[in-house]
């Protein structure tokens, strides 16, 4: 028990030390970082923004990843731009995961932006429509929830909304994006009946991988996450949970055994909710019984900068 305590201290100290989690909106100011956007769940008794995650590169906001409740508004928050942005990936469409995005297209408007917006997520099934689908049923300028906005889907307005759909059925997929610097992939993972995907986004030497909601059953995160300079891992549920919610996500010992499987450098977890809120230190001790690397529990607006090396 001794050794124990004081290997959590030296963790501490060391995390304290080596402390890359910036204050707010200061990923602006670094050369590479991701950026917290939402930290929580679906609930609204967490003070917390749902899912969302920014990447940021030369100051600019590239790669949004996931935009649940709130987290338009700490986009905003951030000085990020819509402008700025080359493309957005859908873990998948859950309401706390895809719901801000007509608050972006919206803001779009008052931009000047004239260049197409690509939008990445997985494929439908019986219970949820695929990427493309869910766009159309948004947007679509005859039949859509927001038909008015239906410009950027035909192709009258100044940019386009570009939707693709990526196989949720166990294989990785790569896709192509403006910006060659990017290599961006994507991986189903299992989130029960909900078609889902988790990301790696390559840049600058850097390796950051999403991995959405999900509860570690089809073992395709740890080949993924491989060697990650970060992972953000979805912490929803404790160690003792059963039933519905243990076969949507992961608990800590899964965390922790996938994280040290790939090796990442850093474990940052997200998408916290009430039941994990305030048992840090038991989910933490759960998860050194595997993972010997850099735990940080993340909030609202955190920023994690990475050592961008030089690109060709």
């Amino acid at each position: 028990m001794f050794k124990y305590r004081l290997r959590l201290v030296i963790y501490a100290v060391l995390s304290i030390l080596g402390e890359t989690a910036l204050a707010t909106g200061t990923c602006r100011d670094v050369s590479l970082g991701i950026q917290i956007l939402g930290s929580g769940g679906p609930e609204m008794t967490d003070q917390r923004a749902s899912t969302g995650y920014l990447i940021w590169r030369d100051g600019h906001a590239r790669v949004l990843i996931d935009m649940g409740p709130g987290s338009m508004l700490r986009f905003e928050q951030t000085g990020a731009q819509v402008n700025d942005l080359q493309v957005i990936l859908l873990t998948h469409l859950h309401v706390d995961h895809s719901a801000d995005l007509p608050a972006l297209i919206k803001a779009g408007y008052f931009t000047r932006r004239n260049v197409d917006l690509p939008v990445y997520g997985p494929t439908g099934n019986t219970l949820m429509p695929g990427t493309t689908a869910f766009v159309a049923d948004l947007f679509n300028s005859a039949s859509g929830v927001f038909r008015y906005l239906g410009s950027y889907l035909n192709g009258e307005d100044t940019y386009r909304l570009l939707p693709h759909d990526i196989s949720a059925e166990g294989k990785q997929s790569t896709i192509a994006v403006n910006d060659r610097r990017f290599k961006i992939t994507a991986v189903s993972v299992h989130h029960g009946p909900i078609p889902a995907l988790a990301w790696r986004i390559d840049l600058a030497g850097q390796a950051i991988v999403i991995s959405g909601d999900m509860n570690g059953d089809n073992h395709t995160l740890e080949l993924l996450a491989t060697g990650a300079d970060i992972l953000i891992a979805h912490h929803a549920i404790p160690e003792d949970a059963h039933g519905t919610a243990r076969d949507l996500h992961m608990p800590p010992s899964v965390i922790g055994t996938i994280a040290a499987t790939a090796k990442v450098k850093q474990l940052v977890l997200s998408h916290r909710m009430m039941r994990t809120l305030g048992n840090e230190t038991e989910s933490e001790k759960i998860i050194r019984h595997h993972y010997g690397g850099r735990i940080v529990f993340g909030d609202d607006l955190q920023c994690f900068s990475l050592q961008a090396t030089t690109e060709k």
